[in-house]
């Protein structure tokens, strides 16, 4: 045996990545939504409002053989009626708050009629991020939690920031993962 036979070459070992934590979120505090998503909300109501408007209200114009008062008051409601609507998708928009805690996750929308709903973290089944065009176009996105159950087994908040609804995303299903791997132990 020659020397260079004894030594056998052998690959340096790979080196281990250390493990990855899942991304953290601030806990315990409740978060507005991003301003762009007031804006997003302002442009959606006026879409969804002026288009079937303008639609009813022109065949209602037709209908009442153009009359000058018809003229008036259907100019009026183009006006009051789709700044009604931008008020309360903005005052929705003041509204909405979320929350990550150590329970779980919440959001409570609404002033007068408070809506305050919470996910425990072991009944988190699985979880989507959402985005459309116009979500994409602003940055954001619509994260949805599905829930043990079958009536009402869906939570979504939309108007997240898209960076932020995939740290909740994943933050919640480390969280899910691990609870379950706690409840078969």
């Amino acid at each position: 045996m020659t020397a260079s036979e004894d030594h056998v070459s052998t690959p340096p070992p790979l080196p281990v990545e250390p493990a990855v934590p899942a991304p953290q979120v601030e806990t315990d505090v409740w978060q507005p939504l991003p301003l762009r998503a007031r804006t997003l909300a302002t442009i959606a109501t006026l879409i969804g409002t002026l288009i079937p408007l303008a639609i009813a209200l022109g065949v209602g114009l037709i209908a009442a053989d153009r009359q000058p008062l018809s003229f008036a008051i259907a100019g009026a409601l183009l006006l009051v009626i789709p700044a009604w609507t931008v008020w309360i998708a903005r005052r929705r928009w003041l509204r909405t708050r979320w929350r990550l805690d150590d329970d779980g996750f919440g959001v409570r929308r609404g002033h007068m009629w408070r809506s305050d709903t919470r996910v425990p973290g072991n009944r988190v089944q699985h979880l989507d991020v959402r985005r459309g065009p116009l979500e994409r176009a602003f940055g954001l996105a619509t994260l949805i939690v599905h829930t043990a159950g079958t009536r009402n087994s869906a939570l979504s908040l939309s108007g997240l920031d898209f960076e932020e609804a995939e740290r909740l995303r994943d933050t919640l299903a480390a969280r899910a993962a691990r609870d379950d791997d706690h409840d078969d132990a």
